[in-house]
């Protein structure tokens, strides 16, 4: 939560390149909510998930795009953007918001885990800054965005006033117009039903190019799913923790060697190895 009368500052970033309309609109109405620093990847990088660069060079440098903007390109993923603004450009001292996109394509679902959108806002609250992906359902270059501002604008206003759950951010769907109002949902339960196309290239060697349909097995009026399909604004609470809790009990069960061992060590334990070396 930011202190009454110091503006906020905030961290703009997306998969879709800086050049991208979503994010000139994000960062539009970032302005009227407080200090903007964007910084995005050079070309696009949608469906890199939470990739980050090792064992090359990642470069940034500034650009001058709009008047009056601190804006960045950088050449590595969605993810190195969020970790060279903390590390390099905010120098440690975290901004109050970090905000994804607006991404051309919806997030909604399964998605979440392919989405560069999405995974640069977890890499946000990874570094616990209160962090929102938004996308709307339009994959066109030149898609309207002006339907989704007010509701960007309130949306951000109410996480910088009441904070989010630590671990927590939040994945923000639009349907593409015609918006009825905003649902806190659940993500729902569908995936992509993919077939890789065979082509011939023009050497007549074969190549795949990667097609599907999304399939929902969701039935329920509480998804994003839902939501959207009613035209509705979808809101999902996301966490980056991956652990299955309810499935902890049930494996415990199990006879795994050593299971019943005291030497075994409990959960969060470190556990000395024979030549000294802590494993844990």
């Amino acid at each position: 939560m930011t202190k009454q009368g110091t503006k906020p500052n905030i961290l703009v970033v997306n998969d879709d390149g800086i050049t991208a309309t979503g994010i000139k609109n994000l960062m539009e109405v970032m302005q009227e909510l407080g200090n903007v620093v964007v910084v995005a990847p050079d070309s696009p990088q949608s469906g890199m998930g939470h990739a980050i660069t090792i064992g090359k060079p990642i470069r940034f440098d500034k650009v001058e795009l709009y008047e009056g903007v601190e804006m960045y390109k950088c050449s590595g993923t969605p993810v190195d953007c969020v970790k060279i603004a903390v590390n390099k450009i905010f120098k440690g001292k975290k901004p109050d918001l970090c905000v994804s996109g607006i991404n051309h394509g919806l997030n909604n679902s399964i998605n979440v885990l392919y989405s560069g959108t999405m995974s640069a806002a977890v890499e946000g609250a990874i570094e616990k800054i209160p962090s929102i992906g938004f996308s709307l359902d339009d994959f066109a270059a030149d898609a309207d965005f002006s339907h989704t501002k007010k509701y960007i604008k309130n949306i951000c206003e109410q996480v910088l006033t009441n904070g989010l759950p630590e671990g927590t951010l939040l994945n923000v769907n639009f349907p593409k117009d015609n918006i009825k109002g905003v649902k806190i949902c659940r993500q729902a339960n569908a995936k992509w039903m993919e077939e890789f196309e065979e082509r011939t290239d023009p050497y007549k060697r074969p190549y795949y190019w990667l097609t599907g349909v999304f399939e929902n097995f969701d039935k329920g009026e509480d998804t994003d799913n839902w939501a959207l399909e009613h035209n509705y604004v979808s809101i999902v609470p996301v966490q980056f923790d991956l652990t299955a809790h309810h499935a902890i009990q049930a494996l415990n069960s199990w006879d795994f060697i050593g299971n019943n061992d005291s030497k075994q060590g409990s959960a969060g334990t470190k556990v000395a190895a024979p030549d000294g070396i802590n494993l844990g």
